[in-house]
């Protein structure tokens, strides 16, 4: 599974994405209909290009089609380039389908901006106990979406190749810290094997940015935003541990350590033997133990002195606000949690069951398999993105501060820039009350 960049469209929509609008709504406001065979909902999903997890999706929606009469749902999926814009256009025009998937980290700004309603799947076969919490997507103590799965980073590394320059191989208990992993960066890039031995994705775009530099940035002790009423980045995104952050990362581009801008697939570079430690995801470490077999090794996050952190919520479930069949909605909602749809989209995705139950029915997420660990990785270090409405704009500040310092901006000034800007975004918005 590659990283799909996650995005909220906040501007201009796309052609494509209002041809796409007037075919999803072709069923009228709300998303629902009634007919002789009964009431017909709408649900949308991101996932057109990813087959695997389509094909999930259609089994959950011709298993409750086929269980009652009911309640029809009918699928439209989007590309995900364009899905985020057909879903703003839609609310604009109250036109939104009666159900529909959205990024984990939107899930507080389109809540707050009237697309979502919050669900109640009180009775369902999984409870919303039994979740990793980063698979549930709550705003102001009312749950408007859940997921199946997550997803945790992780560097990936040869071990025969940390033995061979003498670099510790680190734990969960014992994981590298920041001098550690500096001096093992020293030791790979002297060895002159490697033109950067450090791979990061820097040449991703989009949701990338935050999901996998923020939990740096936390673990040396700053953050996107003041989490204490989300007020103000102020004093957290450009204060002095921020600072030191994005001066460590423009440090790994100084000294040759990381490339400013990757190559098109980082993981098939690191295949390649052209890095010698990837931060990536939990989505490739089946592709990885497939090439590498015992030689991979399954790294924790650097502990930068506030412990190691990673990002937590991908894709969940929601119902919109518009949507004239709640009722029907929140039927199929109910319906899809069952622990073997859980399985199935763990499976297909190759992401981190979203409960135990189903973790034990996929291979190597059982207790003691090989990916086990990033279960723990998602309960021990997992930081959900800013639970605020600003959020979309917030990642988009934050990516143009990264590109900036990894271009060689003064970490100051771009962070500084990055806070100012949000600042004002939150102030402009009345801080998103109400």
């Amino acid at each position: 599974m590659v990283f799909r960049t996650r995005r909220l469209a906040v501007a201009s929509v796309a052609a494509l994405a209002a041809t796409a609008l007037v075919a999803g709504c072709a069923t009228g406001s709300g998303g629902s209909t009634s007919g002789a065979s009964g009431d017909t909902l709408t649900l949308w999903t991101h996932n057109a290009g990813n087959s695997a997890e389509l094909d999930v999706v259609k089994k959950i929606i011709k298993d409750f089609n086929g269980s009652q009469s009911k309640y029809k749902v009918e699928l439209q999926a989007f590309p995900q380039s364009n899905y985020n814009d057909s879903v703003v256009a839609a609310a604009s025009a109250r036109k939104l389908p009666c159900l529909l998937d959205v990024d984990g980290p939107n899930v507080p700004n389109w809540a707050w901006g009237g697309y979502l309603s919050p669900m109640d799947v009180s009775g369902s076969e999984v409870p919303l106990s039994d979740q990793l919490p980063s698979t549930v997507g709550r705003y102001r103590g009312k749950v408007y979406a859940f997921g199946f799965t997550d997803v945790a980073l992780t560097f990936f590394a040869r071990k025969s190749v940390l033995n061979e320059y003498g670099i510790r191989v680190p734990t969960m208990a014992k994981p590298w810290t920041k001098d550690e992993f500096d001096s093992a960066l020293a030791e790979l890039k002297k060895s002159g094997k490697f033109e950067y031995p450090l791979e990061m994705g820097t040449g991703s775009l989009g949701e990338w940015y935050p999901y996998a530099y923020s939990p740096q940035l936390q673990s040396f002790g700053g953050d996107l935003i003041d989490r204490d009423g989300y007020k103000s980045a102020s004093g957290t995104l450009d204060g002095k541990d921020a600072v030191a952050w994005g001066t460590w990362l423009r440090s790994l581009v100084t000294k040759g350590y990381l490339s400013k801008k990757s190559g098109v697939d980082p993981n098939k570079d690191f295949l390649a033997g052209k890095s010698a430690i990837h931060w990536d995801g939990s989505w490739n470490a089946a592709k990885n133990a497939a090439k590498l077999g015992d030689d991979l090794a399954i790294i924790p996050p650097v502990d930068f002195g506030h412990g190691p952190r990673i990002g937590g919520a991908s894709w969940q479930w929601a119902m919109s606000s518009t949507c004239s069949n709640k009722a029907g909605a929140q039927a199929w909602l109910k319906f899809s949690r069952q622990t073997k749809y859980f399985v199935d989209y763990a499976r297909a995705t190759g992401t981190i069951p979203a409960t135990d139950a189903a973790a034990e029915q996929v291979d190597g997420y059982q207790p003691g398999g090989e990916f086990n660990v990033f279960t723990r990785f998602a309960r021990e270090y997992a930081v959900v993105r800013p639970v605020t409405p600003a959020y979309p704009y917030i990642s988009t500040e934050f990516q143009k501060a990264v590109q900036d310092i990894l271009a060689g901006a003064d970490p100051k000034d771009a962070l500084g820039q990055a806070a100012k800007d949000i600042d004002n975004n939150l102030k402009t918005n009345n801080h998103y009350a109400g």
